[in-house]
């Protein structure tokens, strides 16, 4: 609706998590890093970790397109599953035929390890990767490491990606997943942006989006780091609402009111109230009353 307005081809601020928008902060090149350092041939389990919003399904889909076709990804979405639930996930994603009568842990489990020798064989690297990873349960991570066990002298033949909200780092810390801890051989807690990385993010959507003018005041962006805290998903939100309302305006730059709206909309923000000072000629009489209030009370008690 507003993109022609601002002189955009797309809208630049969507939550979908698509790689061609992903800004890569510092701290985004770093956890991009650290998942194609954990991908490397003597990795097992990689962890990515941060905040809702920060981004961790952007850069894995980033880390995405940048494998080969001798990779073979299973991607999990929805990792509230059991333990036998998980494998047949597994198979499905890697497109494994099975027989769902059949279904069993053992059944299961040779499938995926005929198919990670097969691929092993072939010159292929097999990763699977769950978004939400906290969500798992500890018997469902023991099923994981079980399944990383098949290595050759310098190699595993699965490599896992977890990614997930801080819980998932105190998940890890039980005493009874400790051997799947220490297989960890990366890890990364990805934080929000800095308020010079929001001035950045904002201009660089705006201009892979086709825009290259400012839409956006040094107040508004301001503001903007303020209410967002810096987390990419939720300056999406904002920002996509305050095009809106500029173009409702018909304002073509947006201003700090603008942001402050969206944020209400968006967000269920109540922005503070700020008081008005009393005009000076209100004075006199304000001191008066308050004279004669304190008189008053000071003849009832003494009566």
């Amino acid at each position: 609706m507003y993109t022609g307005f601002f002189g955009l081809n797309s809208q630049p601020f969507s939550i979908a998590p698509n790689p061609d928008f992903l800004f890569l902060s510092a701290r985004h090149a770093e956890a991009l890093a650290h998942l194609r350092y954990g991908l490397g041939d003597a990795g097992g389990f990689v962890l990515l970790t941060g905040e809702v919003g920060t981004g961790k399904t952007t850069v894995s889909r980033c880390l995405l397109q940048e494998l080969t076709d001798q990779t073979e990804v299973a991607f999990i979405l929805n990792p509230t599953l059991n333990e036998l639930e998980l494998l047949a996930a597994i198979c499905d994603q890697l497109r494994i035929r099975y027989k769902k009568a059949d279904a069993s842990l053992k059944n299961l489990t040779d499938k995926i390890t005929n198919r990670l020798l097969k691929n092993h064989q072939a010159g292929k690297n097999t990763i699977l990767i769950i978004d939400e990873a906290q969500h798992l349960q500890p018997a469902v991570l023991e099923q994981l490491r079980l399944l990383t066990n098949l290595e050759t002298n310098t190699k595993k033949l699965l490599q896992v990606i977890l990614i997930g909200q801080p819980e998932l780092q105190q998940l890890l810390q039980r005493q009874d997943l400790r051997q799947l801890a220490q297989r960890i051989t990366a890890r990364y807690h990805l934080m929000p942006l800095t308020e010079q990385e929001v001035q950045q993010y904002v201009s660089y959507r705006l201009q892979v989006a086709g825009c290259s003018r400012p839409v956006f005041t040094a107040a508004a962006l301001k503001k903007l780091f303020l209410l967002s805290g810096g987390i990419p998903r939720l300056l999406n939100l904002i920002c996509d609402r305050a095009l809106l309302g500029g173009y409702s305006q018909q304002k073509a730059l947006v201003d700090a009111k603008l942001i402050e709206q969206a944020a209400t909309e968006v967000l269920a923000v109540k922005m503070p109230v700020q008081s008005q000072p009393w005009p000076w000629w209100l004075w006199p009489a304000v001191t008066l009353l308050a004279l004669g209030a304190g008189a008053a009370v000071a003849t009832l008690w003494w009566n």
